[in-house]
């Protein structure tokens, strides 16, 4: 079972008669769902999915259903939590479930047993009674009665060297990543003018901009994970550079516009590891969407494994490309448009 069709597994009580349908006048919270699940035939109710992963809510939204990235304060009969690989989301997931239920509201979590489904169940099993569960698609799905009182507070928070927050299911949640640090250490000494950071993250290089920006600069933050933006927000006021002079923007850069046109960009661009190394496909679109949000002369400044073949796409909308750091299978790109 892959995280995408981990719906199999989470749907399989409904389908194979252990759990009721929900009716047509209930109201489903459903966490983490991805764009490819689909519904049991005859499954009812009025269906709420939370998904702050920026590609996927536009995905979600395009099938119709109604998307939100975070809860809203509504009270439904059931939850539906679908797990992913992050143990602390996971569980942050749950408490979240289980306070956005009425009282005996039916919540099920699914999980594949590579990313830990049953020792999931084993710890929930722990904190109060469950109902069932089964083992199906490579996944583990379990499912229990809201209780009376709130689950403990997962412990997710993590704080790094700086003071920053971080989460997990962030991307280098709980620690500096080396690449973004070493891309610090290579910024310019005195930065001006209109500066963007795509896949910001929970803020760290957009801190280490500030720190080196005059008063005059600006900078827009751009990032598709939800969680990063609030943490992005919160880390950058504990670091005292706030509105006007950041701004924060929950956007998906590959396929929604910049704000405007930048003097300078900086990224640490992810890429999806596959069974035959890493794909730098995400990459690659995140370079060209700093090319088109770039005014000309302007410097894009990129942090990448040293595997990573991002030169030829640099090459291709930037005049002039220099490598000017490489160290801990990172290199640190300059291009210039």
């Amino acid at each position: 079972m892959t995280e995408d069709d981990g719906w199999k597994t989470l749907f399989h009580p409904f389908e194979a008669g252990e759990l009721a349908l929900p009716g047509n006048d209930s109201h489903v919270l459903f966490l983490g769902a991805e764009p490819g699940f689909r519904l049991p035939e005859g499954f009812g109710g009025q269906l709420t999915v939370v998904q702050g992963f920026r590609p996927s809510f536009l995905e979600l939204e395009r099938r119709g259903l109604r998307v939100i990235p975070q809860l809203d304060g509504g009270v439904y009969d059931v939850a539906l939590v679908q797990g992913g690989r992050h143990r602390g989301r996971n569980e942050h997931w749950i408490g979240e479930a289980v306070a956005g239920l009425r009282s005996g509201g039916l919540i099920v979590v699914a999980a594949s047993k590579k990313n830990g489904g049953d020792s999931l169940r084993k710890r929930m099993a722990k904190l109060l009674p469950l109902d069932g569960h089964q083992s199906k698609h490579h996944g583990i799905v379990f499912w229990f009665a809201r209780p009376d009182r709130p689950l403990p507070a997962a412990d997710d928070a993590s704080a790094v060297e700086g003071g920053f927050q971080t989460a997990p299911g962030m991307f280098s949640h709980g620690r500096i990543d080396p690449g973004s640090r070493l891309l610090a250490a290579h910024l310019p000494a005195n930065i001006k003018g209109a500066v963007a950071d795509l896949g910001a993250g929970w803020g760290y290089l957009s801190a280490q901009v500030l720190e080196r920006a005059d008063d005059k600069a600006t900078l827009h933050l751009y990032e598709a994970d939800f969680e990063s933006c609030a943490a992005a927000r919160a880390n950058l006021a504990h670091h005292g550079a706030g509105t006007p002079r950041a701004e924060i923007f929950w956007r998906d850069v590959t396929s929604e516009p910049l704000e405007r046109t930048y003097d300078l960009i900086v990224m640490n661009p992810p890429f999806h590891r596959t069974g035959h190394g890493a794909d730098p496909a995400i990459g690659i679109a995140m370079i060209a969407a700093a090319a088109r949000g770039m005014k000309k002369g302007g410097r894009l400044y990129l942090v990448a494994n040293s595997a990573l073949p991002y030169e030829r796409a640099l090459s291709a909308s930037f005049p002039r490309v220099e490598e000017i750091a490489r160290e801990g299978g990172y290199k640190v790109i300059v291009a210039t448009r």
